[in-house]
Protein backbone atom coordinates (compact mmCIF):
# COMPACT_ATOMS: atom_id res chain seq x y z
CA UNK A 1 0.00 0.00 0.00
CA UNK A 2 0.98 4.02 -0.28
CA UNK A 3 1.62 3.68 3.43
CA UNK A 4 3.98 1.23 3.90
CA UNK A 5 5.80 2.55 0.93
CA UNK A 6 5.80 5.83 2.80
CA UNK A 7 6.58 3.82 6.11
CA UNK A 8 9.89 1.80 4.30
CA UNK A 9 10.73 5.64 2.47
CA UNK A 10 11.25 6.89 5.98
CA UNK A 11 12.78 3.87 7.53
CA UNK A 12 15.49 3.64 4.61
CA UNK A 13 15.98 7.48 5.50
CA UNK A 14 16.70 7.45 9.06
CA UNK A 15 18.88 4.42 8.27
CA UNK A 16 21.07 6.54 6.19
CA UNK A 17 21.14 9.89 8.71
CA UNK A 18 25.18 10.12 9.77
CA UNK A 19 25.67 10.73 13.19
CA UNK A 20 28.47 13.00 14.63
CA UNK A 21 31.28 11.84 17.09
CA UNK A 22 31.20 14.15 20.44
CA UNK A 23 33.27 14.58 22.86
CA UNK A 24 32.67 16.75 25.75
CA UNK A 25 35.31 17.68 28.26
CA UNK A 26 35.69 20.14 31.17
CA UNK A 27 38.80 21.18 32.78
CA UNK A 28 38.82 18.30 35.46
CA UNK A 29 37.14 15.40 33.11
CA UNK A 30 35.53 13.99 29.89
CA UNK A 31 31.66 14.21 30.26
CA UNK A 32 30.74 12.69 27.65
CA UNK A 33 32.32 10.84 24.54
CA UNK A 34 30.24 9.06 21.98
CA UNK A 35 27.80 9.00 18.90
CA UNK A 36 24.94 11.86 18.56
CA UNK A 37 22.34 12.65 15.92
CA UNK A 38 22.40 16.50 16.83
CA UNK A 39 23.74 18.72 19.60
CA UNK A 40 21.86 21.86 20.96
CA UNK A 41 24.51 24.50 22.32
CA UNK A 42 24.39 27.90 24.00
CA UNK A 43 26.35 30.32 21.58
CA UNK A 44 27.82 33.63 22.98
CA UNK A 45 25.35 35.03 20.10
CA UNK A 46 22.73 33.05 20.58
CA UNK A 47 21.73 29.07 20.85
CA UNK A 48 22.54 26.86 17.57
CA UNK A 49 22.28 23.21 16.23
CA UNK A 50 24.72 21.33 14.97
CA UNK A 51 23.66 18.32 12.71
CA UNK A 52 25.57 15.58 10.59
CA UNK A 53 27.48 17.01 7.71
CA UNK A 54 27.69 21.04 9.53
CA UNK A 55 30.18 23.23 7.93
CA UNK A 56 34.03 23.68 9.99
CA UNK A 57 33.28 26.30 12.62
CA UNK A 58 34.82 27.13 15.89
CA UNK A 59 32.67 29.22 18.05
CA UNK A 60 32.50 30.50 21.97
CA UNK A 61 29.29 29.42 24.50
CA UNK A 62 27.96 31.41 26.89
CA UNK A 63 26.40 29.97 30.42
CA UNK A 64 23.51 27.34 28.92
CA UNK A 65 22.44 24.09 28.28
CA UNK A 66 24.23 21.72 26.01
CA UNK A 67 22.02 19.34 24.76
CA UNK A 68 22.40 16.00 22.82
CA UNK A 69 20.32 13.81 21.05
CA UNK A 70 21.00 10.01 21.39
CA UNK A 71 19.15 7.57 19.42
CA UNK A 72 16.10 7.56 21.65
CA UNK A 73 16.69 10.15 24.24
CA UNK A 74 18.24 13.86 24.98
CA UNK A 75 20.71 14.83 27.43
CA UNK A 76 22.05 17.50 28.75
CA UNK A 77 24.69 19.22 30.59
CA UNK A 78 24.64 22.78 31.86
CA UNK A 79 28.03 24.83 31.53
CA UNK A 80 28.91 28.28 32.84
CA UNK A 81 30.75 29.06 29.26
CA UNK A 82 33.83 27.09 26.61
CA UNK A 83 33.68 26.77 23.07
CA UNK A 84 33.25 24.47 20.30
CA UNK A 85 34.78 23.46 17.30
CA UNK A 86 33.34 21.19 14.77
CA UNK A 87 34.77 19.16 11.86
CA UNK A 88 34.30 16.65 9.23
CA UNK A 89 31.32 15.11 12.12
CA UNK A 90 33.84 15.20 14.84
CA UNK A 91 32.26 18.07 17.41
CA UNK A 92 34.70 18.98 20.25
CA UNK A 93 32.90 21.01 23.62
CA UNK A 94 34.87 22.38 26.37
CA UNK A 95 32.79 24.06 29.04
CA UNK A 96 33.16 25.02 32.60
CA UNK A 97 30.58 23.15 34.39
Amino acid sequence: SEIEEIENEIKRIMDEIKELHLMIVSPEHILFDGKVEAVTLPGSRGAFMVLPGHAPVVSTLGEGVVRYRLKNQEEDITGKGGFVEVNNDEMSVCVEV
